[in-house]
């Protein structure tokens, strides 16, 4: 009851209260594109279900006049507050009234008027060139709670109701929103546009898009009208992921069992945006860099990128709009299964692309974040809309995504898929918890699904399984993983799966204890037969939540597995990831780590090598730190180790040549040039400098330009910014967003502090789009580290006002802090956050610096191990690897 409510005792409050539940919403907008304003109207069919003298919804940055709101019940006339106050800390607006509001239905007016503001969220402004001009554009981007920056309105997700919005715009621009127009009424410079009433939906998924745009349309097997709009000019670039979409759709509405909810489907490309893409229902919004893609100057990664992130939000349209997570707690529900369906959709409709192997490479930034300390639940308390930013990590996405891929192992695809959609059915247009799902999986399996998911989405972490064989039988141990390297107190019901000699010897069962001892005979006689070949692996392909450290025995035999290509691609990562993971928490030697990795030597499967690569950046950067003297050795290793399957694939794309191919030649050369080889340096750089003076060669193609854009920057210094100023050369004359990215991501890898202040300064110019600021920070390498601090520090104000208010800050925090590796240096960043710390940022700050206190413990670990030098010797001389 809220009678004896007063306006304090609704402030620092998590949610709203749910005395008044909203129903409809008529919404009227109108825009001043120029000015960066807007005005609006919101009448509010509000269920009056407990008696109050009080309605509290969300605002925030908005003006109310307390003469425009007033509430009417049928057959009364309207009555007016006699308190409003827009409580700016907690962004709600609270209406007293003098009289208890009547149960049931009445109707609730407020007039409001805000500024298109430049901060990527609520209702704000995007700016792109047209004729030479550059122009304003509207956008909304309400997830998670900014509807109430555009409009009050109750903006938690359990809140769902039905929305019907107008817009007045100028004539000559393109207005979009949720649904088709229903009305249209054109009045000299400015139109009045109706579009039909929504399905029942989340505030946050609203949406409305002004401006200029060209689109291609297409349609599913259903008559689904779809359509990509894009800058005028560049709509041509869309007509790759309107094929993916409409397929996409089609494969869903199968999948689901359940069909598209809405007439139409729009997707929309925005200049600024700060996230990758947002699953408005029915307008969808995307970066440009991921629903756009050139035939001639994208990269076969920025294909697979468009790919995937529109099926992701597709997915959304059932999983998220159609059934809604009943508050933030719950959000992976919305992001791990988008995540883990987008690559269902991506397999399907490109299985040459093998996405299932890549995906044990995403499920990898889950179990690198979830090792620290301050990592958090799957499912997580939120107390404060300003928390909920920086749970959109890999532990909602990839974390999410990688247990319910364990879970689908667990259960079988078929039981999994019937399953789900009896979820969808029975949660359609209404809200859902992590319980509801696990109880229909339960029902629908006959398997005991809670008990086994709630040790993975209520509790942090995830175990590390110790394999060993003593005494004839197979012993298991698992205890909780950390990269610190200590060991938590957590506890799983853990699907363990293991396969023998080969894969059609396989046995799965639950480790529910700390511990246990198995007897598998037919594995015990081939171990006695000390037949050398027989190996064992766990987590076959990779499908569990989870790391194995096998005995030195066990690990002996993968390695003669991995040499003999016994093992699947999946697999051979595993072995890899694992080994790389174990190394870093200093649970085994950087020297075991690079024997297994000389293992590889015959590798050509993109998704290994790629690892091969990402391990080998971080090993360089650490024993530069540790071990300076070998580094020279090490990096030749690395070298000899790439260069089998670089030269195998050259510098020009072959005929008929695989997606896969193409990906991996990038990766590879840009690696060779990080390592530092000489050849490949030199080539990248004529090749840069051919294509700066004919932009149409075939001597740099999209996937081999940041190859060379590295190459380039590691010529420049102080005294010769040639290759500098080319690259910003390029980067002024493209208007292709994945280009642009491409070159600001290279622009401070340079080994010159001076050059890397200047591509830092770069990233806050005028230049460079507030949403494309951290693309530059990737760039940064060791020898640049200490500038990029220093450069953080001394324009830390700047940066917190320019992007504090969305999660884009934390990448600044995480991509500048976690490289460094001493305590020192931890505990001066610590000092320095003190007073500077948010809670938008607080989760992030604290796991940047364990990142430095466990690099300071593995820097340790790699001195004190013996047999490196000699090791690294070996295989530094070792031509046997080519």
């Amino acid at each position: 009851m809220a009678e004896k409510q007063s306006i304090e005792q609704f402030k620092s409050q998590p949610r709203l209260p749910k005395f008044a539940i909203p129903r409809r919403y008529d919404l009227f907008l109108k825009s001043d594109l120029s000015a960066c304003t807007f005005a609006g109207t919101t009448q509010i069919t509000v269920d009056v279900v407990d008696k109050t003298k009080f309605l509290v919804l969300n605002a925030a940055d908005l003006s109310v006049q307390n003469g425009s709101v007033w509430f009417k019940s049928p057959g009364s006339s309207e009555i007016c507050p006699s308190e409003v106050v827009l409580v700016e800390e907690d962004e709600i607006l609270v209406l007293r009234f003098d009289e208890f509001l009547p149960h049931g239905e009445g109707v609730l007016r407020i007039g409001f008027q805000g500024t298109l503001n430049d901060k990527m969220k609520g209702f704000y402004r995007s700016v792109y060139e047209h004729n030479g001009e550059k122009k304003n554009m509207a956008v909304t981007q309400f997830e998670p709670a900014d509807a109430r920056r555009c409009f009050p309105c109750w903006d938690e997700p359990a809140f769902k109701a039905t929305f019907k919005i107008t817009l007045e715009v100028p004539s000559s621009l393109v207005a979009l929103s949720n649904m088709p127009v229903s009305h249209e009424k054109l009045d000299g410079p400015v139109k009045t546009l109706s579009f039909q009433e929504s399905p029942i939906m989340s505030s946050y998924l609203v949406a409305v898009v002004i401006g200029l745009f060209d689109y291609v349309e297409a349609s599913t097997s259903d008559g689904i009208k779809v359509r990509v709009y894009c800058q005028v000019g560049k709509s041509s670039q869309g007509k790759f992921a309107l094929d993916v979409a409409v397929k996409t759709l089609d494969l869903y509405k199968k999948y689901f069992a359940v069909p598209y909810s809405l007439p139409k489907l729009d997707m929309v490309a925005i200049p600024d945006f700060a996230a990758g893409a947002m699953e408005n229902y029915g307008l969808v919004t995307y970066r440009e860099t991921a629903l756009l893609f050139d035939d001639r100057q994208s990269a076969a990664s920025n294909k697979q990128r468009v790919a995937v992130v529109v099926a992701h939000e597709l997915a959304h349209q059932w999983f998220g709009n159609l059934v809604t997570m009943e508050w933030w707690t719950h959000l992976w529900l919305n992001e791990g299964f988008a995540t883990w369906v987008s690559y269902l959709a991506a397999d399907s409709l490109f299985p040459e692309w093998k996405v299932w192997t890549q995906f044990v490479d995403e499920a990898t930034i889950g179990l690198r974040l979830d090792a620290l300390a301050e990592s958090h639940p799957i499912e997580v308390d939120i107390n404060h809309a300003s928390e909920i930013d920086e749970i959109f990590d890999a532990i909602s996405y990839k974390k999410g995504a990688s247990v319910i891929r364990m879970l689908q192992s667990y259960l079988g695809a078929e039981c999994f898929q019937r399953s789900l959609a009896s979820y969808i059915k029975r949660f359609s247009c209404s809200n859902a918890k992590t319980e509801d799902l696990w109880a229909v999986l339960e029902e629908g399996s006959g398997e005991p699904v809670k008990m086994l998911m709630n040790s993975w989405t209520k509790q942090k972490g995830y175990p590390v399984v110790y394999a060993n064989v003593n005494d004839g039988k197979l012993e298991l141990e698992q205890a909780q993983f950390l990269s610190s390297g200590s060991e938590g107190n957590g506890q799983w019901i853990v699907p363990i799966s293991l396969c023998y000699g080969s894969y059609a010897s396989q046995k799965k069962f639950l480790l529910k204890a700390k511990s246990e001892k198995l007897d598998v005979p037919e594995l015990i006689n081939s171990f006695d037969s000390n037949n050398k070949s027989f190996w064992v692996k766990f987590n076959v392909d990779q499908t569990g939540f989870y790391r194995v450290k096998y005995d030195h025995n066990l690990a002996a035999r993968l390695r003669y597995a991995i040499e003999a290509n016994q093992l699947s691609p999946t697999d051979r990562f595993g072995v890899l990831d694992d080994s790389f993971a174990l190394c870093m928490a200093c649970k085994q030697t950087l020297s075991s780590l690079l024997s297994l990795m000389a293992s590889f030597s015959q590798e050509n499967e993109y998704t290994v090598l790629s690892q091969i690569i990402t391990i080998s950046y971080k090993v360089i950067n650490t024993a530069a730190d540790a071990t300076p003297q070998l580094l020279a050795d090490i990096k030749q290793f690395l070298i000899t180790l790439l260069s089998r399957s670089a030269e195998r694939l050259g510098w020009d794309p072959k005929n008929n040549e695989g997606h896969l191919d193409a990906m991996l030649r990038g990766e590879l050369l840009t690696a060779l040039v990080q390592l530092g080889h000489d050849v490949t340096i030199k080539e990248a750089v004529r090749r840069f400098y051919a294509f700066l003076d004919d932009r149409n060669t075939e001597l740099l193609c999209p996937d081999i330009r940041k190859a060379s854009y590295v190459a380039v920057m590691k010529t420049v210094n102080s005294s010769n910014k040639q290759g500098y100023e080319s690259l910003l050369r390029v980067y002024r004359e493209t208007d292709l967003s994945q280009e642009k990215g491409r070159i600001l991501s290279t622009l401070a890898s340079s080994s010159d502090p001076t050059v890397v202040l200047d591509a830092l300064n770069f990233l806050l110019s005028s230049e460079v789009r507030n949403q494309d600021a951290i693309q530059g920070l990737g760039g940064i390498n060791r020898e640049g580290r200490d500038v990029a601090w220093t450069w953080l520090k001394e324009n830390w104000e700047y940066i917190s006002k320019t992007w504090g208010s969305g999660f884009l800050i934390t990448i600044f925090v995480s991509s500048i802090v976690s490289p460094f590796s001493s305590d020192e240096k931890a505990s001066e960043i610590e000092q320095f956050f003190v007073t500077r710390t948010k809670p938008s940022i607080s989760r992030t700050v604290k796991q940047s610096i364990e990142r430095v206190r466990n690099n300071a413990k593995w820097v340790e670990s790699i001195r004190s191990d013996e047999s490196l030098g000699d090791i690294v010797k070996e295989l530094a001389n070792r031509k046997s690897l080519l």
